[in-house]
């Protein structure tokens, strides 16, 4: 599908995120002179050509009381690394699932997984009994809890506008 200005200028404006206002998308087509049925109607054609593949959103879990974060890293054989990523994966409350390349010798770990609780003895607690579930509980492992947030936004293609500033979230 080639894109339009205007579609290429509504994916640059989605980057942003929507308002939250009763009708965001309305607002939004008002940022790009567009109606907000014309909006709706972009949006769908681009969902159907296969630009977009979902919506999602990103949730400031500190500002919802979640401050004991922790990073669960895991050194899982390699033959084990798939099914035990999909195990973890599937825990309601691992947010984020990965396998990454082990970094010898001082990085020995590499599956990834995030667990958010609002204090640390809940969440190793949550860990725990995770591990348990999963079967990854004589698994070598490390429990790292987050300490300040750099950013929290998602991914952006459009290229940053000149003068723009970047703010962290």
């Amino acid at each position: 599908m080639a894109l339009s200005p205007a579609d290429r200028a509504l994916l640059a404006a989605l980057e942003e995120g929507l308002p939250l206002v009763p009708r965001p998308f309305a607002a939004l087509g008002a940022r790009l002179g567009l109606g907000e049925a014309e909006v709706l109607a972009r949006l769908a054609a681009l969902r159907a050509a296969g630009v977009i593949n979902r919506a999602g959103l990103i949730v400031r879990h500190r500002e919802l009381g979640f401050r004991a974060n922790a990073m669960v890293v895991l050194d899982v054989p390699d033959d084990e690394l798939q099914a035990a990523g999909t195990r973890l994966a599937r825990e309601p409350s691992v947010s984020l699932c990965y396998a990454r390349p082990r970094r010898p010798p001082l990085w020995p770990y590499n599956l990834f997984s995030m667990v958010h609780g609002r204090e640390r003895r809940e969440t190793l607690r949550e860990v725990h009994a995770i591990l348990m579930r999963t079967g990854l509980e004589a698994v070598p492992r490390a429990v790292l809890f987050s300490t300040r947030r750099f950013i929290q936004r998602a991914a952006r293609y459009a290229p940053i506008e000149a003068g723009a500033a970047e703010t962290p979230a």
